[in-house]
């Protein structure tokens, strides 16, 4: 035993390696890292060992390479029989050494079976404490690692005991618990109570799910096992598990708990049998003798660690249970009123033990409270306590011989002046009076120093378990090293983790420096110490041992069973999972037409048949096909390719098909259907997949793809015929175009090119057009073909909802009531401006006949301002000179639609001339005339508009839609290649509009229809919806033109919202940018409000209320301009805060100043200028100040400054007033403190407020943390760097002495300044982390709190 003793030493004292390696061979534990800290001599054979125990896999089944350093090129394996040490090998003490876990020759690592243990767990030997460990969460942020590997906890320590995994910070908990576990006497009268399933709910049952816990944590198999069941019956849900509490404080609220609950049982009274002593508080007159007293209960002893005031920490814990009840004299202002004397008199006042429970709990006081820096601190001091404990000499008896003792229940003599109310837990005392008043002199003294002889002489105690607490008073970790009863063994209980331990281990608890610790040392040494006792009292006549399984009760014996069975079942279940093949499967549902998703669970051994039968249920096709139509094949779901099918290999397991069992596979399954009368295709690897669209020029549509198998040798001529056989076309006037990737069509126009040097891969996309159409002999980029794929290919559908007053739906409802009885019409009228097919002279030579028209018409607009009326009537009569193809049925559009759209232009005058914009004012690059654009672009028609480049598009429903299409390229570019970088560059304004006031919303890209929407119930009943499609390329700005008819009011007028998954709302402002970032099915909301013309800003107002609690109060939402004066500006807003705010000002009775978070700024004077003077942007935020009389403001080289007052003798601080200086100077600020306070000049000290503003401070703080009276001339100089407006400056009289406090007063002050500064949220430096309080709900959920905690 002494050389293992002296092994773990020299362990101890040379260099460790700490190792952390990360499982590369699973996606699930990818994420999670083993970390070993092991000595330089490790070899490395034994590092295999140590990581095959930790991670629970089969040694020799993996491989190690390293993941960091010099070495993080070399993937070759480390070698395991090697005989080298960790060091030799070139691992580093004291830095990380990341290593990767990897399968061995390519197969994945095998689980160690559950019945075998490690060979040896002096791995775990090595460093008790809080390593890194794989199996927990941390408490704290300090210490969190990695969660644990689940293999970990499957095979059960070589000590025979089982751990309790961490939920996330219940550390504190699991040291408790098996703490509860290994006390016979606990455990044995938990067995003895049985539960009434009928009377309670187990899982609300503490005592039950206690005793589960027992049963488990003696007979499970695991390494450790959940305390979730537990934590469950306290009432709690998962938020819990990320608190940390007092390990005694959780102990006292459980008992408690458990009291309760045992109310009316046999173990009713077993708390206080084993846990709870007894006290005397007394107070003795030194003058008569006379003596107050009363008895407390108490159920564990609080041991100061430093007296207070002192540097000084007791050495032991019998030091500091002398100091306990260590009397105190009570004199001076101190005295104690004497009932007998009638008088106040020197008096004795202090504890005695009258009784010490079997079990004594001592509760270290490592956390105290440090008033110099007003923040909760841990007293890492060095405490020694004894593995025996004689507590004889704790109880006097010497006082009790005096006759003069009496009763006295005086409360002034028992609260005055104690100093140990604050130490004693009292929360458990008896309420009823019993044990006060009792008068000492009814029992003989002869009894009572028999008594007391007696107990003195059996009260030596023998040490059991001590909880250590590892970290700081933010936070930190605890785990137990608890002592068995069984051997006399020490182990160390560290959650998951169990293992042997040593006296040397306890001894490195006492705290303080304990010497070298290796790697760890300066992190852990120090802060690393006994917080928590429990003490046996030695006694044969009651000292128990664990009960025998054969000695256990007939209901405990039936729960053991129970749970090995429920065990025995999960490890079936888990040989099933680690038996079973999961992939994700995929299936085309032969009627809805819709691909549908799922997990495929099927065991390895079952063959491609059965997988087919389980595949085909879970798709749930009994309904849609029959069985035998349908089979497995490999598919790739990211390319949607068909990788292979697999013929005649129905009687072939899965696992060897899928190539065993993974976590993750690098393909799918299809689940593939056909109707009866096919047969299935073959698909080989090495085969591409295509999918064949045909396009239609006539009815300008795209027929849903044909999938068509080929390979990446053929020829494009080759390929031409494959499809031909596919789609019944002919190959000969067949045009094929490869979408390679996202809007490259490509035409495949050499024959003799291979598919692979086309571009071809796994997957691929061909359109194919077959006609005899003269659109085959124009160049491809200016083809019919190209236009309709290039808009196929760029064409989104959005869902829009309208705002309610908007007149979308009666407008609509005015075109449909004439579209509906008219298709016939309308389709004969778009026939005959189409003409032939690819004929599109006729549409060009249209258009420029009409072009000096139309301009007239621009010019007669102009002239006759806002006749809206007769600007109409000429429009209608100049297209029916162009020969309108609607014009039937526009001359015939109800009077009430015609108004309406009077009224849209009416509604804005100046927009009238704006709403006339041609393209070449836009990019004088395209010589487009304006007649194309008034034609192409006029939102307020609503005629159907045809491609000036091709025939016209075919419109949904008639009118109800609008088909805006792209304009017709100048005579210049025709020849040219077609690119659509044409929108204007973004210059980073939120504008509609440029500066002649033209739109920037046209572009090339104007295809837009819509069509009213229904929308899923619950958005809003009446709420209007359009379902548009649009050319994504399309600006916002246009975008927002071809809404205007749907709104009822100009574009400028109303707002665009996106909205997201989350149904958050963000408003889509830069009008210049496309629409690229919106997708299929996305939600658009239209919101009534003015939009922001180009040099207009968004901006919010706050009000600044310098002396409320909460000095920022938001106003509204305002417009201001570049180039506008600051009163301009203010006069805008006059109306709007009397309005919406009700403020009724002048504008001599506010100002406007910077705002910056939450700090008032530069005060803006009434002649700066934005942009100029004032820098201006996006969502820019301001303060309104209202003024208490003129403003004093009038020049930028004036400073305010916000001045308060702080009164040390009064211990508190005046309101703010605001003080304008004319300089920098510091003279002048004292002068002119010295005006508004009436403090002589000489007597002015000031301090610079810290923080966000008001610069909140406890008053508490204020005098001494404060840098008082700097010492500069100027205030722009360090340490003070003033140079705006809006400083905090705090002043004080140098004379005025600063408030004595007492202990009461300065308490309730910090409770006072604590709740202000909390309600504020401001920091409070003496309060860090604000704690959720520890709480066992007796009903199982929180809304009932029967607990004293």
């Amino acid at each position: 035993m002494k050389k293992k003793f002296s092994q773990v030493e020299s362990a101890a004292e040379e260099p460790r390696v700490l190792c952390i390696i990360q499982d590369t061979t699973n996606s699930k534990t990818v994420n999670e890292r083993v970390t070993l800290n092991l000595p330089a001599s490790t070899p490395l054979k034994r590092l295999f060992e140590d990581v095959a125990s930790k991670v629970g896999y089969v040694n020799g089944t993996f491989d190690l390479v390293w993941g960091n350093g010099d070495n993080v090129t070399d993937t070759t394996p480390i070698d395991q029989n090697s005989d080298k040490t960790i060091l030799d090998a070139g691992f580093e003490p004291g830095k990380k050494n990341f290593l990767h876990l990897t399968d061995k020759d390519g197969e994945q690592p095998h689980m160690m079976p559950e019945e075998s243990s490690t060979t040896d767990d002096s791995a775990q030997d090595r460093f008790i404490g809080p390593l890194p460990r794989e199996g927990s969460v941390g408490c704290t942020n300090d210490y969190v690692s990695q969660s644990y590997s689940y293999s970990s906890v499957l095979s059960k320590s070589e000590t025979g005991y089982v751990g309790l995994v961490n939920q996330a910070m219940t550390c504190y908990l699991n040291s408790l618990l098996q703490t509860l576990f290994m006390t016979p006497e606990f455990r044995n009268a938990l067995y003895k109570w049985e539960f009434e399933e009928s009377e309670e709910d187990p899982v609300t049952s503490i005592p039950y799910q206690l005793q589960r816990l027992f049963v488990l944590l003696q007979t499970s198999k695991k390494r450790a096992i959940e305390t979730t069941d537990v934590t469950r019956s306290f009432g709690w849900d998962s938020s819990e598990a990320w608190q940390q509490h007092d390990v005694q404080e959780l102990c006292r609220v459980m008992f408690d708990a458990l009291e309760q609950k045992w109310k009316q049982t046999e173990q009713a009274d077993l708390i206080n049998q084993l846990y709870q002593g007894k006290l005397k508080d007394y107070v003795r007159c030194l003058e008569c003798g006379y003596e107050g007293w009363r008895i407390d209960t108490y159920l564990d002893i609080p041991l100061v660690i430093r007296p207070y005031g002192s540097n000084q920490a007791f050495a032991s814990v019998e030091e500091a249970l002398h100091a306990f009840i260590q009397p105190e004299i009570l004199d001076g202002p101190n005295q104690y009123f004497c009932e007998r004397c009638k008088k106040k008199c020197d008096a004795r006042k202090g504890l005695r033990f009258l009784h010490f429970p079997y079990l004594l709990t001592l509760q270290l006081k490592r956390f105290d409270f440090d008033y110099t820096t007003m923040h909760r601190i841990k007293l890492n001091d060095r405490m020694t306590f004894p593995e025996e404990l004689d507590m004889s000499v704790f109880i006097d008896v010497e006082d009790e011989k005096s006759p003069q003792t009496e009763s006295c229940t005086d409360s002034g003599a028992e609260n005055e002046g104690s100093c140990h109310s604050d130490q004693m837990s009292n929360d458990f005392s008896n309420d009823d009076g019993v044990d006060e008043g009792i008068c000492l002199e009814s029992n003989s003294a002869a009894e009572r120093i028999s008594k007391a002889g007696s107990e003195k002489s059996s009260l030596l105690y023998e040490l059991f378990s001590v909880m250590v607490h590892s970290g700081s008073a933010a936070g930190g970790h605890y785990y137990a090293c608890i002592k068995s009863f069984s051997d006399d063994q020490w182990y160390s209980f560290n959650d998951q983790h169990v293992s042997k331990i040593t006296q040397d281990d306890i001894k490195k608890t006492y705290g303080g420096s304990s010497g070298s610790r290796g790697y760890y040392s300066s992190a852990f040494a120090s802060s690393t110490n006994a917080y928590m006792l429990i003490y046996r009292l030695k006694d044969p006549t009651r000292n128990a041992k664990f009960l025998e399984a054969h000695e256990y009760p007939e209901h405990i014996k039936q729960l053991v069973q129970k749970e090995r069975e429920l065990e025995e079942q999960e490890k079936r279940q888990r040989e099933i999972e680690r038996n079973t093949c999961k992939i994700k499967l995929f299936c085309m549902h032969p009627t809805k037409q819709i691909m549908m998703e799922n997990k495929l669970e099927v065991h390895k051994d079952r063959t491609l048949k059965e997988a087919v039968e389980i595949a085909y249920k879970l798709m749930d096709l009994e309904e849609a096909v029959p069985l035998d139509c349908c089979r497995l094949v490999k598919y790739d779901e990211f390319h949607d390719y068909l990788e292979r099918s697999y013929e005649g290999e129905e009687d072939t397991p899965m696992g060897l098909l899928l190539g065993g069992v993974k976590s993750t596979y690098m393909f799918d399954l299809l689940l593939e259907t056909r109707r009866p009368d096919q047969i299935f295709q073959c698909y080989k690897p090495g085969e591409v997949m295509v999918k064949v669209h045909v396009v239609d020029l006539k009815t300008e549509s795209v027929a849903p793809p044909i999938s068509v198998r080929a390979y990446l040798n053929q020829t494009v001529s080759e390929f031409k015929q494959l499809i031909s056989k596919a789609t019944h076309l002919p190959a000969e006037t067949m045009r094929v175009v490869l979408e390679r990737c996202y809007n490259d069509l490509r035409l495949l126009n050499v024959s003799s090119k291979t598919l692979k040097a086309e571009g071809f891969f796994r997957s691929n996309k061909v359109f194919i057009e077959s006609s005899e159409s003269l659109d085959r002999h124009v160049a491809y980029t200016d083809s019919h073909l190209w236009k309709l794929l290039d808009r196929h290919a760029n064409t989104i559908r959005l869902y829009v909802s309208l705002p309610e007053q908007s007149p979308g739906s009666q407008f609509r409802r005015a075109v449909y009531q004439k579209s509906s009885g008219d298709s016939g019409n309308l389709d004969e009228a778009c026939e005959r401006v189409k003409g032939p097919v690819g004929n599109m002279k006729s549409v060009e030579a249209i258009l420029e006949e009409s072009t000096e028209k139309l301009k007239s018409l621009s010019l007669q607009q102009q002239q006759e301002g806002d006749n809206g009326d007769s600007s109409k009537s000429t429009e209608a009569s100049d297209f029916e000179n162009i020969e309108s193809p609607l014009n039937e049925i526009d001359s015939s559009t109800s009077a009430e639609n015609r108004e309406l759209e009077n009224q849209i232009q009416i509604s804005d005058p100046e927009n009238l001339q704006s709403e006339e914009r041609s393209d070449s004012d836009v990019n004088n690059d395209r010589s487009t005339s304006s007649v194309d654009s008034d034609i192409l672009s006029s939102s307020h028609s609503s005629d159907t508009l045809c491609n000036v480049d091709n025939a016209p598009l075919p419109l949904a429903n008639g009118l109800d839609s609008h088909g805006i299409t792209s304009s017709r390229r100048s005579k210049a570019n025709q020849g040219k290649k077609e690119t659509w970088d044409t929108a204007e560059e973004d210059s980073g304004t939120d504008s509609e509009y440029d500066e002649s006031g033209k739109s920037r919303g046209e572009a090339q890209y104007m295809y837009f229809k819509s069509e009213p929407y229904t929308a899923d119930e619950g958005s809003g009943e009446g709420q209007k919806w359009l379902m548009v499609h649009v050319d994504k390329r399309i600006t916002l700005s246009a975008f927002k033109q071809h809404l205007e008819p749907f709104v009822g009011v100009p574009s400028s007028h109303f707002k665009v919202f996106r909205v997201y998954a989350s149904n958050q709302e963000f408003e889509s402002v830069r009008l210049n940018e496309t629409l690229s970032s919106f997708s299929d099915d996305n939600k658009i909301t239209i919101r009534l409000g003015r939009a922001l013309k180009k040099g207009e800003y968004r901006v919010k107002v706050y009000q600044l209320l310098v002396n409320e609690p909460e000095p920022c109060k938001f106003l509204l939402d305002a417009v201001f301009a570049k180039g506008m004066t600051v009163r301009q500006s203010k006069e805008e807003l006059l109306p709007q805060l009397r309005e919406q705010c009700g403020l009724d000002l002048t504008i001599d009775r506010f100002r406007l100043r910077k705002k910056t978070w939450k700090n008032p700024g530069t005060v803006f004077l009434d002649y700066h200028i934005y942009e100029e003077d004032i820098n201006i942007s996006s969502n820019w935020e301001v303060f309104l100040e209202i003024l208490d009389g003129v403003e004093k403001m009038k020049s930028m080289s004036q400073l305010a400054v916000l001045s308060r007052r702080w009164r040390p003798s009064e211990m508190k601080l005046d309101s703010f007033q605001e003080v304008v200086l004319e300089s920098s100077s510091v003279e002048e600020l004292k002068e002119k403190l010295s005006e508004i306070s009436g403090i002589p000049l000489e007597n002015i000290e000031f301090a610079k407020g810290r923080g966000t503003f008001p610069c909140d401070i406890s008053i508490l703080e204020i005098h001494q943390d404060l840098d008082w009276n700097p010492k500069v001339s100027t205030l722009n100089v360090w340490p003070l760097y003033i140079c705006d407006d809006g400083a905090v400056i705090f002043y004080r009289d140098k004379t005025e002495e600063l408030m004595e406090l007492t202990d009461e007063q300065r308490n309730e002050l910090m409770k006072k300044e604590s709740s202000r500064l909390q309600k504020t949220g401001h920091r409070v430096t003496y309060s860090p982390r604000k704690e959720k309080a520890l709480k066992i709900y007796l009903d199982g959920a929180p809304n009932k709190d029967l607990t004293q905690d």
